[in-house]
């Protein structure tokens, strides 16, 4: 005996459609090649997660004594405005000006995003105003809660650029890491 897949109900071997619903038996080997497609394409997406940080590593090209000096300072080039400090600091170092032009991508989006951000929270709070006695939408705080998680990713990023400072590699970030701003 099987089962149909939409609904549930049990179905006859010799049964070309569902007594239930109506949909079309798949048989045993159209069902287990379906269910192969399917565990393909989730595997496909979690191979692009799991290489979502294999970027280009480009620290053979730096001179190990100037990434031993400056990987310390580099790390600042992730923290927000504090990427001016390596840009000032250490305007010899090919290393750290790599780091700076990695964190500037990564500031530079981030404040763009948060224009869009802001933008798109007063869209919607228009859209779903605010009432004394009811409070806001449940769609307004299930979308700006959506908005407002994004910024996860941009911590990601700064811990992934931090790290790969701190321990002297010279990887691009995920996603924005192509972007160049400075030679």
């Amino acid at each position: 005996m099987a089962f149909c897949t939409k609904c549930g109900r049990q179905i006859g071997d010799d049964e070309k459609f569902c007594p239930g619903c109506g949909s079309p038996v798949l048989s045993a080997d159209a069902s287990n090649q379906a269910n192969q497609g399917n565990s393909a394409n989730q595997e496909s997406f979690t191979d692009k997660v799991q290489n979502l940080n294999n970027t280009a590593d480009t620290t053979a090209d730096f001179d190990p004594s100037d990434i031993a000096s400056n990987k310390g300072i580099s790390v600042l080039s992730y923290i927000g405005l504090l990427f001016l400090i390596p840009l000032f600091c250490t305007n010899n170092s090919k290393y750290a000006r790599y780091h700076v032009n990695q964190g500037l991508v990564l500031f530079l989006t981030g404040v763009a995003y948060g224009v869009v951000q802001g933008v798109l929270t007063l869209i919607l709070g228009v859209i779903f105003p605010f009432s004394f006695f009811t409070g806001r939408s449940v769609v307004y705080v299930i979308l700006t809660t959506i908005l407002s998680l994004v910024w996860l990713a941009f911590t990601a990023l700064m811990i992934i650029g931090i790290v790969n400072a701190a321990t002297g590699k010279a990887k691009e970030l995920p996603i924005i890491g192509k972007i160049k701003i400075l030679d």
